[in-house]
């Protein structure tokens, strides 16, 4: 039904990046006419000419949505290009991070209804996740809408709070990157036991990958899927008694970073 919705009466994208070619190229595959979007970016890549979208035309449409999916940075600059649209019955989202809601409110008007959201790079394979929350303008439906667009690109949750958007840009939003550090790191110490690279690094993908699928599918949680592999003093036992040290493995390290990352959100969100 949103989509019904926002091919009815348009949508605009501003930035079409990495994540906003994503969402974009979900949405068209989903069944969104190219001619219902308007793109406003101003590298566009030789996927988005292609595409038919209204690409850096005069927004001559209310639309029912508005995607700000431009670098922080970029705001100022940026934002301009939408301010007529605020104050009525346009839905903003954002998936700018550390950028509140509030700095939408005074771009856009008060009275606009807003969503924050934020996604993570698995979107590009249809596999992220998005957190959203909306200001006390946004209804049930508008939720809904959000929800809906961004199901293009994989799962969506609702937060309670927008305190909570810093945690979920520490564990969800950069944690794509500890991930892909785990791999590089796991193929090199892979090397240094004797496997050639090429090698250690298809490996560390692979189990990354595959353990990352079960852990998402199965009844079980990932501490009884631990133990699940874990053969009494096996290798896997052997490893995990240096991984799970509450002094320097996994726990007291993974706590910090994702503080750190928290804490930076939160300043980046006070300017």
């Amino acid at each position: 039904m949103a989509l019904e919705n926002v091919a009815a009466k348009g949508l605009v994208l501003l930035g079409c990046g990495k994540m906003g070619s994503a969402m974009l190229e979900g949405w068209l595959k989903g069944g969104l006419p190219a001619g219902s979007v308007w793109v406003l970016d101003p590298n566009p890549s030789d996927w988005l000419k292609a595409t038919g979208v209204h690409l850096n035309e005069e927004i001559t449409i209310t639309p029912a949505v508005a995607i700000v999916a431009v670098k922080p940075q970029m705001m100022g600059a940026a934002l301009p290009a939408l301010r007529a649209l605020g104050g009525g019955d346009t839905l903003f989202i954002s998936i700018a991070a550390g950028t509140p809601i509030s700095a939408f409110e005074k771009a856009f008007g008060a009275t606009s209804p807003i969503i924050r959201a934020m996604p993570n790079t698995p979107a590009a394979v249809g596999r992220g996740i998005s957190a959203i929350i909306g200001n006390a303008h946004v209804g049930e439906a508008g939720l809904n809408q959000a929800e809906e667009l961004l199901s293009a690109v994989g799962q969506v949750v609702r937060l309670e709070g927008e305190e909570q958007m810093d945690a979920v840009t520490a564990v969800s939003g950069s944690g794509p990157a500890y991930v892909f550090h785990l791999i590089e790191t796991l193929a090199a110490a892979g090397v240094a036991q004797g496997l050639p690279e090429a090698l250690a690094l298809q490996l560390a993908q692979a189990t990354v990958a595959g353990a990352g699928a079960l852990a998402e599918g199965a009844a079980e949680d990932p501490s009884q899927l631990r133990v699940n592999v874990t053969s009494p003093n096996g290798t896997t036992q052997a490893a995990l008694e240096v991984l799970m040290n509450e002094d320097d493995g996994f726990p007291a390290l993974l706590k910090r970073a994702v503080a750190a990352a928290a804490d930076r959100s939160r300043e980046l969100a006070n300017g």
